[in-house]
Formats: structure tokens, sequence, C-alpha cells
């Protein structure tokens, strides 16, 4: 095992304050719109000698839902879109991780918006791993992802005069995730 593999082994926390999940959408086929979760916790176990026994765990309030726009986050809590009320959480976990090039990874697992459960794959690249201020290990990952959202049940939408739709069905997930390495 490498100096850079032995530093990564181990259970690593998200570091909610400097972590971003978040996701970009079309609005009126002409602009993006943004938001992200900021209910946000999740646990990494790695060990890169042997993958199989490394896992992702993430948990979204659906709640937590902001695009900086209150109307908008308040539509994105209703039963057309998240029903905050009758699914709170927003959750991946892991069911495969592979190693493509030195700092990437697939990460494969099931995604499970309004109890719809789909398995998806995350390209995740570690962007560094890092003592912080505080002499704690800190790692960064980054990655994003297209997913059509329809295929969770985020089926609600409004058609265009002009053609097209109001929000697009493709959403493209992104990640800015900081970790924190427990202590052993």
């Amino acid at each position: 095992m490498d100096e850079s593999s032995a530093s990564l082994l181990g259970d690593w926390d998200f570091d909610p304050a400097h972590t971003r999940i978040g996701f970009s959408a079309k609005h009126a086929m002409v602009t993006t719109v943004r938001g992200a979760f900021n209910d946000v916790t999740g646990f990494i176990h790695a060990d890169l000698e042997d993958l199989s026994q490394s896992s992702v765990n993430v948990t979204l309030g659906a709640a937590s839902v902001d695009t900086r726009n209150s109307q908008r986050d308040d539509h994105l809590r209703s039963p057309d879109f998240f029903d905050v009320e009758k699914w709170p959480e927003i959750t991946f976990v892991s069911t495969n991780i592979d190693q493509i090039e030195d700092q990437d990874f697939a990460v494969s697992g099931d995604l499970t918006i309004r109890d719809v459960t789909r398995q998806v794959m995350l390209p995740i690249t570690l962007i560094g791993v890092q003592q912080d201020a505080t002499g704690s290990l800190r790692a960064g990952l980054e990655g994003s992802r297209r997913i059509n959202r329809r295929d969770f049940g985020l089926e609600w939408n409004m058609p265009l005069d002009a053609g097209g739709l109001l929000v697009s069905e493709r959403i493209t997930l992104e990640f800015e995730i900081s970790a924190i390495k427990r202590a052993e």
C-alpha cells in the first residue's frame, strides 16, 4: 500500500459546512437554475487495497432544498416535486466502487428520491487529501452526473406556448464534498 492509499484508508465523515450536493436544470428552455441541499450527511469507508470493502452513504434533507428563491423552493418541497412531508429524505447507498484512474472512481449505488430507487453510477474525482488547520485529515471529492428526474417520480411540468417544457427533464447532479477522516 503506498502512502496516499494508506492515508485514505478508514472512515470519513462529510463536513456539511464545506460540502455542496446540488443540481442544475434548464428553466423555460433558456436559462439554468441551480440549487443545493443544506442538510447533508454522509460518510465514506475507504479501502483502496480492496475496493469491495469501500462504501459511501449520503442522506439529504429534502426540505433543505435551496435555489435562492423561496417561491420556487416551496414548490420543490410540495407534492408536485419532492413532497417532503411524505418523503423527507433523499438517500444514496453505494453498491460498488471501481477505480478508473489514479484519482477517478465510478461509485455505483441506489439513489432513492420520493420512495423510488434506481441504480446510478456517479463519477467522482479525488481532488486531494490535506491536513487542515485543526490537524484533521481532509479529503476533497467532486463529480457530476445527469439523470432524468422523471425516473424518480418527479413528473410535474408545464408546456410552453412556443414549444418545450418549463423545467427540463434532464437534471445535472453536482457533488463538491469535503470529508474529514475519523480519529482511529
